[in-house]
């Protein structure tokens, strides 16, 4: 399967950069670079990208607006934010707004690759000690007022588990060796669990687990 990405970022040199990284990957395409989140949001409109990297401070519309935006088409493409230590509240009103994981823009080149194609297959991206430090400063705010707390005894034993070490930012793979069970059954496990408690995606996962004090924050 071959992976179509779009590039925003206000710099060209960063857009041609990760353009020659992905595009010397076989299974990647990069399928337009924005310069600004309005015209990230058009190209997504024009080329219909599984993923769009986004960066969080751009003119006329910024990385958080444009993920807003991006969040109401359908299909969804999945939104992956470029972002540095010092974006923390950025980054939270990105995750809020429907972004499907980050990566720090210090990332090596293999690591950016490998990161889309995880998003790709459906699970979330997160750094564990950003995770960690963003949830710690702004998890009471993360999910609505209005929002009910889902009944985590609708879920079974297993599924308690599977949910506590996607909030540590493990992936289907990790989860599966520790479980020892396959990567088909985690990726059942995860669909129960998103469909039992009516989350959107792996990232509402995890703030859920946080806010319910199922793992807790640990200052870095």
């Amino acid at each position: 399967m071959t992976v179509s990405v779009l590039v925003a970022d206000d710099q060209a040199l960063v857009r041609t950069g990760i353009r020659m990284i992905l595009e010397a990957r076989e299974d990647i395409r990069v399928v337009g670079e924005a310069g600004d989140g309005a015209e990230a949001v058009h190209l997504a409109a024009q080329t219909q990208p599984d993923i769009v990297l986004m960066d969080l401070r751009m003119p006329r519309v910024d990385g958080v607006q444009a993920t807003q935006r991006l969040s109401a088409f359908q299909p969804r493409p999945s939104v992956i934010i470029l972002t540095t230590f010092d974006e923390d509240e950025l980054l939270y009103a990105a995750l809020r707004a429907g972004a499907g994981g980050f990566l720090l823009k210090d990332t090596r080149p293999a690591e950016l690759v490998e990161a889309i194609r995880v998003v790709a297959s459906g699970e979330a991206l997160l750094a564990p000690r950003v995770t960690r430090r963003l949830l710690d400063r702004f998890v009471a705010d993360m999910r609505p007022e209005t929002a009910a707390m889902p009944d985590l005894a609708d879920l079974t034993n297993r599924e308690v588990e599977v949910l506590t070490l996607i909030a540590q930012a493990a992936s289907n793979a990790e989860i599966a060796t520790k479980l020892d069970v396959t990567e088909g059954t985690v990726k059942s496990h995860v669909s129960a669990i998103l469909r039992k408690l009516g989350l959107r995606d792996r990232v509402q996962a995890v703030v859920l687990a946080y806010d319910i004090g199922l793992v807790r924050p640990r200052h870095f």
